[in-house]
């Protein structure tokens, strides 16, 4: 680790103690955390192939699906007219589609949820087809966001959009109206690498569009595109970090991993880098990033930052996600200081039975925009479920990405792989507090999940919690990397009383 490896406060990037604060604090909080999370309860078995039992507290399953065996990474639910069509992005590979009789490479699946006890099974998009490199996926369509035309500035206001990205090479733009009968309206790329996680306004039609860029040593920047008209996207600009930039010397903070933006209103972009190595989260003014110049050099790059932290380099930043305009009850009398912002750092787990350093939850404070400072912290106590002899990945993935009212500022979902879902009451960022928690039951269908992938050694069949999202109503999607399928919750207990009623703020 670089002399400079901490958390920088100020946008041109002025040195700090934030990173040695976050160090501090993060400890005390992973044994605060640990200590206060209750034990799981076991429901009855799910009549699987190999025995196991669903875990729960204050969980309980509604339905689930088996997404015809593949592996699933984002889903993304949409109402659209009287239904909720859940869309999901799945990891490269190829099996079998019934509806069609023939074996399609991983894509896109949409499902019918309307009914959560009985989803059903619309329409599979094939995706790029790829293997398997050294352990790694190749091909399939991770991701998937979706807009309604009326919202976006030039689309049409009878239309339903969906984005998605094409194996490695590519983003689509899809008309889904009628969910059963997709068709391809625009391709944004194909001659580049290492597309994944975007993310795209429906309210002014800027897509973020991770991906390989000329100009830079990093094996993705971030392609930013105007999709206000999804027919016709027009190029904008390329950022990232100035140390990703060819020519740069020394220490390279890892690749994009996704933004998260709060659209104009907002006037934010929330950046975070690596999944678990060589993190940074940074703060971004949007107005400026999308502002001319937009010439990737060190200057213009500089230019729109806010704030930078540089995390631990045995940890990443999978995603960034923003609880701002919190109401911290210990401040409630102060005279200034009562309401305050947050930012919540989610680092990846890349590595099976715990080969690695533990990914976790970070909280920052950025009230002071300038200078976050690390506030706590929150990680699922290994020893609650033996999770780093269970099989597959342990630790932290990502976060639930719908604002909804339902339960922003006061739960947030997170996928834990084999740990399953976490539901943590973050009413009180400084003290984070697991409420709930969710893990299905392993089927036939689950694939197994090695120490070794490419000798195939210490092989065990394990759920793999990829990625959750919840909607308007109430209820939390979760999908498995490994071949599970999706599962459909609800909060039960002291859990679902904290959720907000339908139209509450």
């Amino acid at each position: 680790m670089t002399n400079n490896r901490i958390a920088r406060g100020r946008a041109a990037g002025d040195a700090g103690m934030v990173w040695l604060l976050a160090q501090a604090v993060a400890f005390a909080g992973m044994i605060a955390s640990a200590a206060g999370t209750a034990a799981t309860q076991e429901t009855a078995p799910q009549g699987t192939a190999t025995g196991s039992k669903a875990e729960g507290r204050d969980m309980r399953l509604l339905g689930s699906h088996d997404l015809q065996a593949r592996s699933a990474y984002q889903p993304v639910i949409h109402h659209q007219g009287d239904r909720w069509i859940l869309y999901i992005g799945h990891h490269g590979g190829v099996r079998m589609n019934p509806l069609t009789g023939a074996e399609e490479p991983n894509g896109t699946s949409i499902l019918d949820v309307t009914d959560p006890h009985a989803p059903r099974f619309l329409v599979h998009i094939p995706g790029e087809k790829g293997k398997d490199v050294r352990g790694r996926e190749r091909g399939g369509a991770q991701m998937a966001r979706i807009c309604d035309g009326r919202t976006l500035p030039k689309g049409d206001p009878d239309k339903v959009y969906l984005l998605r990205t094409f194996g490695d090479s590519a983003n689509e733009v899809w008309d889904v109206t009628a969910p059963e009968n997709p068709s391809r309206l625009s391709i944004i790329g194909g001659d580049y690498k290492s597309t994944h996680k975007n993310w795209w306004e429906c309210d002014t039609g800027i897509a973020y569009l991770p991906a390989t860029a000329p100009g830079w040593r990093a094996t993705r920047a971030t392609r930013i595109f105007d999709l206000s008209d999804p027919a016709k996207p027009v190029f904008i600009r390329d950022f990232g970090l100035p140390e990703q930039l060819a020519g740069a010397a020394g220490y390279q903070p890892a690749q994009i991993h996704g933004p998260m933006s709060t659209g104009p209103r907002g006037n934010r972009v929330y950046f975070g880098y690596g999944t678990n190595a060589r993190g940074v989260a940074q703060i971004v003014d949007r107005e400026k990033l999308l502002a001319e110049p937009k010439a990737p050099t060190r200057e213009n790059l500089l230019a729109p930052q806010i704030a930078r932290i540089d995390l631990p380099e045995t940890v990443g930043a999978h995603s960034a996600y923003p609880l701002l305009g919190m109401d911290v009850p210990e401040y409630a009398e102060d005279k200034a200081g009562h309401k305050r912002d947050f930012l919540v750092v989610v680092n990846e787990s890349n590595v099976n039975e715990c080969q690695e350093a533990r990914q976790l939850i970070w909280f920052f404070d950025i009230t002071d925009e300038r200078r976050p400072v690390g506030v706590s912290t929150y990680t699922v106590p290994e020893a609650s479920g033996n999770f780093c002899t269970r099989g597959g990945r342990f630790g932290a993935h990502a976060t639930e990405e719908n604002f909804t009212s339902r339960y922003y500022k006061r739960l947030m979902f997170l996928s834990w792989f084999n740990a399953g879902v976490r539901v943590l009451d973050v009413r009180n960022p400084y003290r984070p507090r697991e409420i709930a928690h969710y893990i299905p039951a392993a089927t036939a269908k689950t694939d197994r999940r090695c120490v070794d992938n490419i000798k195939k050694v210490n092989c065990k069949v394990q759920i793999q919690i990829n990625n959750v999202e919840v909607d308007d109503r109430g209820l939390i999607y979760a999908v498995d990397r490994a071949d599970t399928g999706l599962f459909i919750l609800e909060l039960t207990g002291e859990a679902r009383a904290l959720a907000r009623p339908a139209g509450e703020r």
